[in-house]
């Protein structure tokens, strides 16, 4: 195991009707001027911006809008964040929704107190000062509630990139698994797969001796395994939900992480698809992931065969381990199929001829090297064989 720091001050509140705690919540946290920072129709429609927005006058904190948050987050919301924050003198962001929202509200935390383009944290640069953050989730899948993490789309060549720093992550986030229930199933199975492509992409490590991370993170994948399924039959499943939720925010806070190198090749690979297509992130992890674990299995057969045996109930073949590590890989696609993920580049909407500009955006777009590193680093060739394989 490696030498680690693990600093997660969030403050979690968990359980049905706790998004009425949202303005006791900032005001502990020394907000006072608020932006409310939201995607669109559903959470005005459910009454769910307006349960907060009278939480927060109850305390008498001053709240201001900014909707209009599309999934795969983009930077033209964020500088209007921004320029809004500084007028109205904004010293706390209240995110309601779900990664998206988050990430959003993550990046114009940043953006608003730094002199240069937010964008500089999404090309290298650590995020050392932020407004405080909190969160109202909706749906569970990209962890952020938890994470020091942000994704944000640049719509000036459309790259899709992340960042990072403690100091984004979210001073509180409350969470309600009831407002999940509302979900299309569609995004509940985007939401599952997400959160099982963080766990996997911790899983896969260069490092010895992690046993007890390897076997945290094999139970949360146990969990998806088992309430996935249930919450995809019946959507009113509280208590399902309730656990997939908390899952979401183990699985990406990195608690489950610490002292182990991790991959996110894949995420890197599947943002490409999601930035080009704006399909939904989840969907696109769903056909990554089987594609990149079916190409670098060599690198390490023996943890592919490992998570094949604890996770999914395979016989481990010690004389042709490959045999079992392929047999994981391929009980993880057919799960995504069965919760209702796209298996293919055609039902993703995705097309052959643009494999090149994938490639050219993933390998080269804002100022990367031509590689992308993680358990394995892979040049513009890898890259262009794992999107054939999604073929």
């Amino acid at each position: 195991m490696n030498n680690f720091t693990f600093y997660s001050p969030t403050c979690f509140v968990f359980g049905k009707d706790s998004e009425n705690q949202a303005g006791a919540l900032v005001k502990r946290f020394g907000g006072s001027r608020v932006l409310i920072h939201f995607g669109g129709g559903s959470a005005l429609r459910s009454g769910l911006i307006d349960r907060v927005e009278a939480s927060l006058k109850s305390e008498g904190l001053v709240s201001f809008r900014l909707g209009g948050v599309k999934p795969n987050p983009r930077s033209g919301l964020v500088y209007e964040g921004i320029e809004l924050c500084r007028k109205e003198k904004i010293d706390f962001i209240l995110a309601v929704g779900g990664g998206s929202s988050i990430d959003s509200a993550k990046a114009i935390a940043a953006g608003t107190i730094y002199d240069g383009d937010f964008w500089d944290f999404y090309s290298g640069k650590h995020i050392d000062e932020a407004l405080p953050v909190g969160t109202v989730l909706t749906i569970s899948a990209a962890g952020s509630e938890g994470s020091p993490d942000s994704v944000i789309t640049l719509e000036d060549g459309m790259f899709k990139r992340g960042a990072s720093g403690d100091a984004i992550r979210p001073k509180f986030s409350i969470l309600n698994p009831a407002l999940t229930q509302t979900l299309p199933p569609y995004q509940t199975a985007a939401g599952i797969t997400d959160i099982m492509a963080h766990l996997y992409e911790r899983y896969l490590t260069n490092t010895l001796e992690v046993e007890v991370t390897d076997r945290m993170i094999e139970a949360l994948l146990l969990t998806m395994i088992h309430e996935g399924p249930r919450v995809i039959a019946n959507p009113d499943n509280y208590d399902a939900r309730a656990n997939i939720m908390w899952a979401g925010m183990m699985a990406h806070n990195n608690s489950c992480g610490v002292g182990r190198s991790q991959d996110w090749n894949s995420h890197n690979i599947e943002h490409e698809l999601s930035a080009l297509y704006d399909c939904a992130h989840g969907a696109g992890l769903a056909v990554t992931l089987p594609a990149v674990f079916t190409y670098v299995m060599n690198h390490d057969v023996m943890r592919f065969a490992q998570v094949a045996v604890r996770v999914w109930g395979c016989q481990m073949d010690f004389a042709h381990p490959e045999v079992t590590a392929r047999e994981g890989i391929e009980k993880l696609r057919q799960f995504f199929i069965s919760i209702g993920m796209p298996r293919n580049f055609t039902e993703l909407g995705a097309k052959e001829e643009d494999i090149p500009t994938l490639v050219h955006n993933l390998c080269y777009g804002d100022g990367r090297p031509g590689t992308i590193s993680g358990f394995v680093t892979l040049n513009e060739d890898d890259c262009a064989n794992i999107y054939k394989l999604m073929l």
